[in-house]
């Protein structure tokens, strides 16, 4: 089982923070929008409504909010949303499972695969994606499990064992049972890393990118 150590060492090869956006490529597996943020707006990107996920479909700029609070998930519909099939006025709690429809088109599922974590995921039902393509969404709370496990947020079927992400103090760390190369420096068990850093173990690979706006 892997645990956050409070004194966890540190691979500082790579400088740079993680901004509240970034994508996470994992090798062989697919590419992920994460976002730190607690509220984030659902929208078609315009220039002038920036949204903090953007979709390409038929959508308003500012469509929908999705929030976090403590342990919660909200959505409000600042446009046409539907939860489960039912037309949204205002705001709903979302549980994990909750069928989310945008406009007329855009479905999302959204899930919460681990009981012990508020991390949660928007997969994609329909055919629309993100800018940048992404293959679902990441709203990262407080740890975000990437493994073989159907309760992982991200599942990895070919990995033998699973790697922990955790924000601490605006910065993101890696925690693993084994060692694990960042940005080509050894670390026993984890350590930091940035917006661009390259993680290696074994039988895994996957590196960060920050969203351009």
């Amino acid at each position: 089982m892997i645990r956050i150590a409070p004194d966890i060492l540190e691979c500082d090869m790579n400088d740079s923070r993680p901004a509240d956006r970034f994508m996470l490529w994992i090798d062989s597996v697919g590419g992920y929008m994460v976002s730190l943020s607690e509220e984030v707006v659902l929208g078609q990107p315009t220039r002038l409504a920036a949204a903090d996920v953007p979709i390409l479909g038929d959508l308003g700029g500012r469509h929908a909010v999705i929030r976090r609070e403590g342990n919660d998930y909200s959505i409000e519909a600042l446009r046409t949303v539907s939860v489960n099939d039912r037309p949204l006025r205002g705001a709903c709690r979302l549980r994990d499972g909750c069928r989310l429809r945008l406009g007329d088109s855009v479905r999302l599922l959204f899930r919460r695969p681990h009981a012990f974590s508020n991390t949660a995921r928007l997969d994609f039902v329909s055919s629309h994606r993100t800018q940048p393509s992404a293959d679902a969404v990441l709203l990262l709370a407080d740890t975000c499990l990437l493994g073989p496990s159907l309760r992982c947020h991200v599942v990895c079927r070919a990995w033998t064992a699973a790697v922990l992400l955790y924000p601490r103090q605006g910065e993101i760390y890696c925690r693993t049972d084994k060692p694990v190369v960042i940005d080509g420096a050894v670390c026993p068990g984890g350590g930091r890393i940035g917006r661009y850093s390259r993680v290696e173990g074994d039988g895994f690979s996957f590196n960060l990118e920050p969203i351009v706006e």
